[in-house]
């Protein structure tokens, strides 16, 4: 088990924290422990079994997990959850890993899409496939959006529920738009993206403050046309020219000053501060950001769209966001109340209602279809988007060395951007040389 554990720690070193958190940045860090888990532990009585369900993200992101928590607990007496925050993704998956070595993980817990593969092949989670048959007709599976459910599946066995998922959409500031004279119906490709960043430099802006993300250039990678591993998983394929192509672009807007691309830990909030500002037309960002971006364009004094991210060969982009997950190691009845849960926390009711109070797909198809949120897109479509947009859309990799690839490819971007003598071509084939390695293992 040490050694199995230890091949986790891959998994906390990766630079996709965006898919999640709210405008795209990490929101909250400290464990608050707050919310749910005093209301639980007060209540609780020995009738009733107890649950620990761990969850990332503060802010709305916190606020519709705990309503929805809370909900659960008073909808029937023979399960108390308690659930507990526990930072980001990173911070969560982390502690996750040292509660369940030392035999004390919570029952559920929150699990960033890409790390599932690495959980699960470490005996971490416990294979969902048996439960969801059992309650096939209750939880109907095949309801949920096939576009998200490719991450849930590990070696063709189920090990997660879609709960709070993404993909990056584009936001654009209209009103900026409107007073250079460009449409904004548009940008829909990268080219127009750099034709509106020319204009919008000549009013003394940037088209786009955008961090070196690895979220966002598996986006443009397979707007490219190209894949980020082969198909087999053993090899690197972001050193072809569908993934030179991206850095080739970012390398060339950068430079000209079209677009600024900032790096470090703060790399993500100076996007969003830019764009808040007014400073940049344009950001990308989850779709879990809807809600507080509307907040912040209206506070100051801005019209907001979101649009598909600008297309090159085709439209394309990744899932992201967190699935629900079982731990292995909890008794069966807390296995049992688990499910319950995870059942509660993923239905159609559910999914609609953290869809509206944050932004986050709605993971059902009964949801999109639903009158409640047929009548909501018709009122605030810069919601319904992502949900468009998941026709495009395609599941991250899940091998166990791709976190830690994740952490290559981006120290490989930045030192293309940064240094004017290296090309985006050798820069991601070093990359590459150094990922096949792990890769390969």
């Amino acid at each position: 088990m040490v050694k199995k554990l230890t091949a986790l720690s891959l998994a906390f070193s990766m630079g996709v924290l965006t898919a999640c958190g709210s405008n795209g940045t990490n929101v909250s860090t400290g464990n608050t422990n707050s919310g749910a888990k005093a209301e639980g532990a007060e209540s609780a009585s020995s009738n009733k079994t107890v649950i620990k369900y761990w969850y990332a993200y503060g802010e709305k992101i916190e606020e519709a997990k705990l309503h929805m928590v809370k909900e659960f607990n008073e909808s029937q007496d023979k399960i108390e959850v308690i659930a507990e925050h526990q930072g980001d993704y990173e911070d969560l998956h982390a502690k996750v890993q040292a509660a369940f070595a030392a035999g004390d993980a919570p029952a559920v817990t929150d699990l960033e899409i890409a790390s599932t593969g690495v959980f699960a092949r470490s005996g971490m989670l416990e294979e969902l496939t048996a439960y969801a048959e059992k309650d096939k007709d209750q939880l109907q599976l095949e309801d949920f959006n096939a576009g998200l459910m490719g991450n849930a599946y590990v070696d063709d066995k189920l090990f997660g529920l879609p709960f709070m998922r993404s993909t990056p959409i584009l936001y654009k500031n209209v009103t900026m738009l409107k007073d250079a004279g460009l449409d904004p119906e548009g940008p829909k490709t990268w080219d127009e993206l750099e034709q509106y960043s020319r204009v919008l430099k000549e009013k003394g802006k940037v088209g786009m403050t955008v961090p070196v993300d690895i979220w966002f250039y598996e986006a443009l990678v397979a707007q490219s046309g190209g894949q980020m591993l082969s198909e087999d998983g053993k090899t690197a394929a972001f050193n072809t020219p569908e993934g030179v192509a991206p850095v080739e672009f970012w390398k060339k807007l950068s430079s000209e000053g079209l677009i600024k691309m900032p790096v470090g830990d703060e790399a993500g909030a100076t996007a969003d501060k830019d764009w808040a500002n007014q400073m940049s037309a344009f950001k990308f960002g989850s779709t879990a950001g809807v809600t507080g971006s509307l907040e912040i364009a209206k506070g100051n004094g801005f019209e907001l769209e979101t649009a598909f991210m600008p297309a090159n060969v085709s439209y394309g982009v990744p899932t992201g966001g967190c699935q629900l997950v079982m731990t292995s190691k909890s008794s069966d009845e807390e296995k049992e109340a688990a499910w319950e849960f995870i059942k509660w926390m993923t239905s159609k009711e559910n999914t609609i209602y953290q869809h509206k109070h944050v932004g986050y797909l709605p993971t059902r198809q009964s949801a999109v279809e639903s009158e409640e949120l047929k009548a909501h897109f018709k009122e605030n479509p810069q919601f319904k988007v992502a949900v468009d947009q998941l026709e495009y859309a395609r599941p991250r990799p899940m091998e166990n060395a791709y976190p830690e690839v994740a952490k290559i490819i981006k120290e490989s971007i930045q030192k293309a951007i940064l240094d004017p003598k290296t090309s985006p071509q050798d820069a991601l084939n070093q990359g590459a040389e150094k990922a096949n390695k792990l890769l390969s293992k």
